[in-house]
């Protein structure tokens, strides 16, 4: 949909208007890519990503071989084990496809490659056969828990199929789980969660969404104690607390984040806000490994982390920011094409914000902390200016050009230099294509430091040059002035 037609794109625009900063959630439909929701640029958009505390549990085969699972078992159990093929069709633990056989007393091995629905869907199945608990298998590198009505003790494919083996080997196989413990610090985070909604924007490709990830993994929430934890029917618990995972759950992270950093600076607007979160984003994990995405365990790229993992220490210090305001925002509905009824219909009325179109004036002109070019088909130059906030003099160097493939990254200048407070100072950051592509994007970054700040923005490339002749001139641009 179209900004001027969703009531929250209309409300946001509103409260930037008026200097209110609003947080949404990415959506919860990842991994797949460009189905992420509320993607305006005014607002900060939030992706989810697991946190450093696990649930690890100990899944002790017949044979005295010991393999460590995710869940959240309250007390230990001794079973038998058994495959799901024994009791449902193909392995399938799903209820249309039950044998009808009792399962009493036993554990049984799923895997989610051949399981029709998730573990919670398979734990109901088995509960029918009067099963025990389950052992679900599946291809993912962080995995969020419940507070079961059923014992479910997550595992990876790998970890899987070493369980089928001892099973198929063993003439009575048996299983010993022990109860759940709580391990803090020992474990690679934040892990991009694989639900989280990804980018590119459908609506506008050459902004970056989502913008940060928050902590949105087996996060502990309060609960109402008249709603059972599972929200399933044959559930009757009653509790004060519960696990929950989702971009509902980082929002108010970077929510409260926000808060502070109004609290700590009530001048700063809600483009600073977001370019501070934005800038000052890490993108390596507790073992300065690269943050990987939750499923693949591939390394994340822009779309799944925005420009990185909240760092609100940093937040409250960013040295420079990038800042737009109300007309910044119109010019940018001017670029996609809106009409003035359209554009008059996301704006509230105020005198001091101009709803004209103006030539020559393109998405990428737009301040943003991230610098995207979704469709480079010859030599580009992209200008941003950046704020100082920070000490009364500064200077700050380029120190860090990571270009993305294929192109050529050229910035301009590369010092900037601030006499006073709130001084402004603007570059070029130019992008030609060094080879021929079909519509591949490639990664990179750009970082600026005074010595005890970085500055740092992604840059997004997308080269799709076949069949046209690269070239073109970068525009002029004065490189320092002050407010």
């Amino acid at each position: 949909m179209r900004f001027f037609e969703t009531s929250s794109d209309i409300g946001s625009f509103h409260a930037a208007q008026v200097g209110v900063a609003v947080v949404f959630s990415a959506g919860n439909d990842g991994p797949e890519p460009s189905i992420i929701g509320n993607v305006a640029p005014w607002a900060v958009t939030v992706a989810a990503s697991s946190v450093d505390r696990n649930f690890p549990t100990a899944v002790v085969l017949g044979n005295n071989v010991s393999i460590t699972g995710e869940g959240f078992i309250v007390q230990n159990m001794n079973m038998k084990l058994a495959d799901g093929t024994k009791y449902f069709d193909d392995g399938d633990c799903s209820f249309d496809k039950w044998h009808g056989k009792s399962a009493t007393g036993t554990i049984i091995l799923c895997f989610s490659t051949v399981t029709s629905g998730s573990s919670t869907l398979a734990a109901l199945a088995i509960l029918a056969a009067n099963g025990s608990g389950l052992i679900f298998a599946e291809p993912m590198a962080r995995l969020a828990v419940e507070v079961d009505f059923f014992p479910i003790v997550h595992v990876d494919i790998t970890q899987g199929t070493q369980i089928l083996y001892y099973i198929q080997s063993s003439k009575s196989p048996t299983v010993e789980i022990h109860s759940s413990v709580t391990d803090v610090g020992d474990s690679s985070a934040p892990i991009v969660a694989y639900f989280s909604s990804r980018g590119p924007s459908s609506v506008s490709p050459d902004i970056l969404k989502p913008d940060v990830s928050a902590p949105g993994v087996n996060i502990l929430a309060a609960w109402s104690p008249k709603s059972p934890p599972s929200l399933l029917p044959i559930d009757r618990r009653s509790t004060n607390w519960n696990f929950e995972s989702g971009t509902s759950m980082s929002c108010p992270h970077v929510s409260g984040i926000v808060a502070l950093l109004c609290s700590a600076h009530p001048d700063w607007s809600p483009a600073v806000i977001k370019s501070a979160l934005m800038t000052t984003a890490y993108t390596r994990d507790t073992s300065l490994d690269h943050i990987l995405a939750g499923g693949t365990l591939k390394p994340v790229d822009p779309f799944d982390i925005g420009a990185g993992h909240v760092c609100p220490l940093s937040a409250i210090d960013p040295g420079l920011v990038y800042d737009m305001d109300g007309r910044d925002y119109v010019l940018f509905l001017c670029s996609l094409g809106y009409t003035q009824p359209q554009i008059k219909a996301m704006v509230l009325p105020s005198p001091s914000i101009e709803t004209r179109c103006v030539n020559r004036w393109t998405v990428s002109d737009l301040n943003y902390p991230a610098i995207v070019v979704s469709d480079l088909r010859s030599t580009v130059s992209v200008p941003r200016t950046l704020r100082n906030i920070g000490p009364t003099v500064s200077v700050y160097f380029l120190t860090s050009i990571m270009e993305p493939k294929g192109v050529q990254v050229t910035v301009w200048p590369r010092v900037l230099v601030y006499t006073h407070h709130r001084s402004r100072a603007s570059f070029y950051v130019t992008m030609a294509p060094v080879k021929r592509s079909r519509g591949r994007y490639g990664f990179g970054e750009i970082v600026w430091s005074d010595g005890l700040h970085s500055v740092r923005s992604p840059v997004i490339v997308r080269v799709n040059n076949v069949g046209r002749h690269a070239g073109g001139n970068p525009r002029q641009l004065n490189s320092s002035s002050s407010i």
